[in-house]
């Protein structure tokens, strides 16, 4: 399994609005692309700062929907509530676990 990291910074005063755009946009569009395999966002209302983690059958399928332009399509819809540019990273994931 892959995991794209996305590290955002967004207005304070649009943490919720970010947080619903990306339940009720993102995750859907998600949903449809191939190797998907669940999402992960994390928030820190007060500063504004967030991750963003999606989880891939593998690297090929994760860096597939960047070349599909899936995810510069997602990354826009964001643009009004950005402070800073994100950054992405991607990881092997050594080790996942639920109960």
């Amino acid at each position: 399994m892959y995991a794209r990291v996305t590290s955002i910074h967004v207005k304070t005063d649009k943490v919720q609005e970010a947080i619903n755009l990306y339940k009720n946009s993102v995750l859907p569009a998600a949903e449809t692309q191939k190797g998907f395999q669940g999402a992960l966002l994390l928030t820190d209302a007060p500063t504004g700062h967030g991750l963003t983690i999606t989880f891939w059958n593998s690297e090929n399928e994760a860096l597939a929907n960047e070349q599909n332009l899936y995810y510069q399509n997602q990354l826009v819809k964001f643009m009004p509530y950005f402070t800073d540019p994100p950054t992405r990273e991607g990881f092997e994931v050594s080790l996942f676990r639920k109960p």
